[in-house]
């Protein structure tokens, strides 16, 4: 994968880069899903279920219909093959759409080597090969898995953006160690489940966005900085001139925001067996 550049013929343009799709299945080949595979998305705008604002800088964007992915991989010992590899826009990583033997067709994350026609299998005698799903006590030790469960039979919910992997470092008893993509080893226990390989679209982290709008597009509306507020908004706010106030940085709530813990969740300190700092 690749990232595509473009001529500085406008300001914009000289900083932008976006992803080379050529890996993607074309929009002319790609199958007709069934249509429990995509639903309608609205957007929150950054409001909960109340109307009340949780989340600042968030709203407009482009419209978007929401993918179903299958995070559980519950079709056992089902021989299935990639009909098509596509863009997802919302996560960072590629899709594949896999057609299985007995007519249902699924949506999954897309590992790094995977092409269309090859074939891929949720199942405990699986070859280790990429798209292939198992429990983590058949994976061989080292191997690189994503898309792992942290409760058995309850999909997928940790190394699922873009270029995202874990590794299979030890087992142990009931437990497996594996490290995170923190750098974090952590144990989960050897009945839940994982996908073998790295995620699709590595080079995501080094896309620049190159103008306003295209953050716009993406539903990011614009963050001021704290100092360039007043005192009854921000900590940092207030001054004269261009004063950055002093003291320790803060959210607008007076949380401290650098190397600040705010974990508290003591009953899964036991399953962290070393943490990533």
């Amino acid at each position: 994968m690749a990232i595509k550049t473009f001529k500085p013929t406008t300001p914009s343009l000289r900083y932008k880069s976006v992803a080379d799709f050529s890996v993607l299945t074309p929009k002319k080949k790609q199958p007709s899903r069934p249509r429990n595979l995509m639903s309608d998305l609205r957007s929150s705008g950054g409001r909960n279920n109340l109307g009340k604002m949780t989340v600042r800088h968030i709203g407009g964007g482009h419209r978007r219909q929401y993918r179903v992915i299958d995070f559980l991989r519950d079709k056992r010992e089902i021989p299935g093959k990639v009909i098509s590899l596509e863009y997802d826009p919302n996560r960072t990583a590629y899709i594949a759409l896999i057609g299985y033997v007995d007519g249902d067709k699924r949506f999954i994350l897309a590992p790094l080597n995977l092409n269309v026609g090859d074939p891929v299998i949720s199942s405990d005698a699986a070859d280790i090969k990429p798209g292939n799903n198992l429990v983590l006590s058949a994976i061989p030790v080292g191997t690189l898995i994503h898309n792992i469960e942290v409760v058995p039979g309850k999909g997928g919910k940790l190394g699922r953006s873009a270029g995202n992997y874990a590794q299979l470092m030890a087992k142990e008893g009931d437990y497996a160690q594996v490290k995170m993509p923190s750098g974090e080893i952590r144990l989960i226990h050897s009945r839940c489940r994982a996908t073998i390989g790295q995620l699709s679209n590595t080079d995501h982290e080094n896309i620049k966005i190159g103008k306003a709008g295209r953050s716009r597009w993406m539903g990011k509306r614009p963050a001021n900085r704290g100092v360039s507020m007043n005192p009854i908004d921000h900590p940092h706010g207030g001054g004269e001139g261009k004063s950055s106030g002093g003291g320790h940085p803060r959210t607008p709530w007076g949380v401290p925001t650098k190397g600040y813990k705010t974990r508290n969740n003591k009953r899964t300190n036991a399953f962290i067996v070393k943490r990533r700092k």
